[in-house]
């Protein structure tokens, strides 16, 4: 299992060196974009929409919009003056409290925590002293430059670090529309409703779910590739820049050529109206004279 993280869980003067691995993995099926015409997979290229060009990686800053197109831009400098000391170094456990007292609504993602050298005695400890209290720790950890609240619990004898919510990122449940704040149902409609979960309710079995589109998808495309259904991509073509400057300057020529007849086109029909209005305009000189 691949390690994410390495450091320590600490709580009052007991340090033990862990390990953090990912205890969830994505499954989606992820389909590229493909040019209709070739089948070949679709660049997507970082460009500036005033200048018109692609960007680079070095000419990239981070800049927070704090009003419509006004940004306040950070250096690496910046950030790296408010980074903590003991950043991506240890998890400090703070309090510890009861499961039930957390909300699902906080949790985000979940890692296993493994001991690291020398702390296999220290790991037990603390895992044998939670399930003894019934209580979980809460945390801070710091992952990729952000700093999480995280709880640290046992699971099926592992200790699992789970990342939760702070609460001014739990949005306000009042701004919730359309919520009927009355009960309107009848006793009748309550007793058939609580019936039906009754003969619904079972044990949680993890196992007996599965993602249904998912498998339906994997099975559309191994029938495609049992019958052979599967385009291959063309080789891009390698850049040679005596071809490549011919044809940007035939483009140029054939774009200048095509402008020239334009503006000449529009000077002769200029010169004609011109030429038309002048000989209109003798003619009633004439005939006024006449």
């Amino acid at each position: 299992m691949h390690t994410m993280w390495k450091g320590t869980i600490s709580f009052g003067l007991v340090n033990i060196p862990v390990k953090l691995h990912s205890a969830t993995e994505n499954k989606d099926i992820k389909l590229r974009n493909l040019h209709k015409e070739c089948q070949s997979p679709v660049k997507y290229e970082k460009v500036c929409p005033v200048c018109e060009k692609e960007v680079g990686n070095d000419d990239i800053v981070k800049g927070f919009e704090y009003t419509k197109n006004k940004f306040v831009i950070l250096e690496d400098e910046d950030l790296e003056s408010i980074k903590d000391a003991n950043e991506d170094k240890s998890v400090e456990i703070m309090d510890f409290v009861k499961l039930e007292e957390i909300d699902p609504i906080y949790f985000d993602r979940s890692y296993y925590l493994s001991p690291n050298d020398g702390g296999g005695k220290a790991y037990s400890l603390l895992r044998e002293a939670l399930k003894d209290t019934g209580k979980i720790g809460l945390a801070k950890i710091t992952i990729r430059s952000k700093e999480h609240l995280a709880v640290v619990r046992i699971y099926n004898n592992t200790l699992v670090m789970e990342t939760i919510h702070y609460p001014d990122e739990v949005r306000d449940f009042q701004e919730v529309p359309n919520v009927p704040e009355e009960t309107n149902v009848n006793d009748k409609e309550l007793e058939t409703a609580k019936m039906l979960i009754e003969q619904l309710s079972t044990e949680f079995d993890p196992e007996q779910y599965t993602d249904e589109y998912r498998t339906a998808l994997l099975d559309l495309i191994e029938k495609k590739k049992a019958g052979e259904e599967i385009s291959t991509a063309k080789e891009p073509k390698t850049p040679d820049n005596v071809t490549d400057l011919m044809e940007a300057l035939e483009k140029s020529l054939n774009k200048t050529q095509k402008g020239k007849k334009k503006t000449a086109a529009a000077s002769k029909k200029k010169s004609t109206t011109t030429s038309k209005k002048k000989k209109s305009t003798n003619n009633k000189k004439k005939t006024a004279t006449s």
